[in-house]
């Protein structure tokens, strides 16, 4: 029973590292191509963050579990630290989510009365608000240190759990109300962003939300539960390296091959178009 315990762990660590490595190399591609070669319209403002915030959790997961299985030891500080670039990629996908769905619903609102800044000043305060809302936590919870303050714990812990779960709800309740409004209620022609956001939020449901649970329930059911915690980092890898697949994807046309750029820039929905007030406009909305 211990050997075939240390099989799966060894398989699942392998294939964590492998997939880990290649979101790696996607999310640098989209990196490279949206920070120097695509005009940044208000969606690829935060599809360029997302891939940054799942650029920086896989690299520490890739990272941690090369030290570890060099070191031999395992330390607390790992998943607080790989957790907050995973906490800002679900307020990112949150964001981009709420507004690719209000843009469809509402677009005349949406182009008219959207300030012009709007994408980088919530990328910027996400950036800035994610790491203390969990460091904090962690650190009441003795993730980061050897003591504990259990009244301190649970009052933050019961708060970063609400606001994790409320932003993978609005993340999921945007693509499932975009599906239903493109299949069902609209005549207009499908947007180019449609799969990516139903496919970001099937992602999120499936492989995203086990690493939100285990980090609700981790303080009370990391021991009973050993084999939840890779399962669920394996899954959180898969989560992050697939959203750079869902966007060449998307960007995909029948016909000769297209160089990468040309295909996310097509999946994003956007045209390097300027409105009176200077804003790139959705081509859904054009």
């Amino acid at each position: 029973m211990f050997g075939f315990w240390r099989a799966f762990t060894n398989v699942l660590f392998y294939l964590t590292l492998a997939i880990g490595l290649g979101g790696l190399l996607g999310n640098g591609l989209v990196l490279w191509h949206l920070g120097f070669h695509i005009k940044k319209g208000p969606f690829s403002v935060y599809v360029l963050h997302l891939a940054a915030a799942d650029f920086l959790f896989l690299g520490f997961q890739v990272g941690f579990s090369i030290a570890q299985a060099a070191l031999g030891s395992k330390d607390n500080l790992y998943f607080a630290v790989t957790f907050v670039g995973f906490a800002v990629g679900l307020w990112l996908l949150a964001a981009l989510n709420a507004e690719r769905c209000l843009s469809l619903l509402f677009p005349t609102c949406y182009q008219g009365h959207r300030p012009r800044h709007t994408s980088g000043v919530i990328c910027g305060l996400v950036w800035a608000l994610t790491p203390p809302a969990v460091l904090l936590p962690a650190h009441t919870c003795g993730l980061l240190r050897a003591s504990k303050r259990p009244l301190t714990c649970l009052r933050y812990h019961a708060a970063s759990v609400t606001w994790l779960l409320s932003l993978a709800c609005v993340a999921c309740v945007a693509g499932l109300v975009l599906f239903i409004w493109v299949a069902c209620c609209s005549q207009r022609p499908r947007p180019q962003f449609f799969g990516v956001t139903v496919g970001s939020a099937l992602l999120l449901c499936f492989c995203g939300l086990p690493l939100v649970l285990y980090w609700s329930l981790q303080p009370l059911l990391s021991f009973p539960l050993p084999a939840f915690f890779p399962l669920a980092v394996l899954l959180a890898c898969v989560h992050g390296s697939a959203k750079p697949l869902l966007h060449f994807m998307a960007g995909r046309r029948p016909g000769p091959r297209q160089p990468l750029r040309a295909l996310l820039q097509r999946s994003l929905g956007e045209q390097a178009q300027r409105g009176a007030r200077g804003l790139s406009l959705p081509m859904s909305l054009m």
